[in-house]
């Protein structure tokens, strides 16, 4: 199997803390119980993706251990969740997935939240035959790797489809500039579908520039797209990236509106950016403030547990956990392979982001939502939906 003794090889010194509605996992019977594994980035620059994530699974957790635990085969089992930290490196989610298989004896993998991460992850997954669900990862060739990886997500050529129209349709702009992250997977697959959607909707990119993570200064690249006149400009990165160049924009006397992808969805953006994204949209998996039902419970249910308003990051983190455990309720087996399949047969499971459907490629089919900053609070404005065949 690809790359299994190299992974066998690896030496994992930290072990992961398992929670469990409360309850410490040794205080039950092992037959009683089935661990799932999460690895994300708890720690770093992307520390909020990875703690959002993991509370909107420990909810999940949460309330199926509430009713007894989940079924299979009609049996009861209780869900152990063992969650472990990535620091949004790629180069540490091999070690970290192996860990989870390997010593914590995980049945299933959910994560990571960085399509780059998940790269590096959803080998080891794939090679041990232990089913994966990324909540939030869009890079298209994440699945790609294998049929045991899967996502509850929305793919970039969908959100980049999204955001195009958004801007052609909704926000009449005919020019705009492009400015993403070069080493990003996320960023640079974002970045090209959008640029393929906006062309064959009539619009045009007038300017396209590059950063990387964390660079401090965007005043050339800035100074560029200044100069070719975009009526709007699309930033496919990371909350931790956007919140200067908004900043830097907004100095250099650019007061076109800003369009980014789900990589924006954090509290950090507007707490560093203020004033400098009033008028700007991202696309995402949900808005809180949509009035049905079962998103003002979801909402009300996680700022009762954890404070604060839910980002999307938790949404899909709650939804993976919940479709995982109703893919087990219809697996033949927990067995890597039957469970798998009850996963990729998904269909019409009804999330806080939405209906999701598997497709035959393990992707999610859904709509994607456009929200706006506006009143210092970030407002549902419109939804997209999928592109019928």
């Amino acid at each position: 199997m690809r790359g299994l003794n190299r992974w066998k090889s690896l030496v994992v010194t930290a072990l992961a803390a398992a929670t469990f509605s409360g309850v410490a996992a040794a205080s039950l019977p092992a037959e009683d119980t089935v661990k799932i594994g999460h690895y994300g980035s708890l720690t770093g620059s992307k520390a909020t993706f990875g703690k959002s994530t993991d509370n909107g699974i420990k909810l999940a957790v949460e309330e199926i251990n509430a009713k007894g635990g989940v079924t299979v085969n009609g049996k009861k089992l209780k869900v152990v969740l063992v969650s472990d930290d990535t620091e949004g490196k790629p180069e540490k989610a091999g070690t970290v997935v192996t860990k989870l298989i390997t010593r914590d004896g995980v049945v299933t993998v959910l994560g990571e939240v960085a399509s780059s991460v998940s790269l590096n992850g959803a080998p080891v997954c794939q090679d041990y035959g232990v089913p994966m669900i990324t909540p939030s990862s869009t890079n298209p060739d994440v699945t790609k790797v294998g049929d045991m990886i899967s996502r509850v997500c929305f793919i970039d050529p969908f959100q980049g489809f999204a955001c195009a129209k958004f801007a052609k349709d909704d926000l009449k702009a005919g020019k705009v500039a492009v400015l993403f992250d070069q080493a990003s997977a996320y960023s640079v697959g974002l970045k090209d579908e959008f640029n393929k959607a906006f062309k064959e909707l009539g619009g045009q990119i007038v300017s396209e520039q590059v950063y990387s993570e964390g660079a401090k200064d965007f005043n050339a690249q800035l100074t560029r797209i200044r100069e070719s006149s975009p009526e709007a400009i699309f930033i496919p990165g990371y909350y931790s990236d956007i919140a200067n160049i908004a900043l830097q924009a907004r100095k250099l006397g650019m007061k076109m509106p800003l369009i980014g992808g789900d990589g924006w969805d954090s509290e950090e953006l507007a707490k560093n950016a203020g004033a400098a994204i009033d008028g700007c949209f991202y696309s995402n998996h949900y808005a809180p403030d949509q009035p049905t039902e079962i998103i003002q419970t979801f909402v009300s249910k996680y700022s009762k547990e954890f404070g604060g308003t839910p980002d999307g990051l938790a949404a899909l983190g709650y939804d993976a956990a919940n479709l995982l455990f109703d893919a087990m309720g219809r697996a033949k087996s927990l067995s890597g392979a039957d469970l798998a399949k009850a996963i990729s047969s998904t269909k019409d499971f009804k999330g806080v982001t939405g209906t999701i459907t598997i497709n035959s490629q393990r992707d999610a089919v859904k709509p994607v939502v456009i929200v706006e900053r506006k009143n210092n609070t970030w407002a549902y404005r419109a939804t997209i939906e999928p592109k019928k065949k």
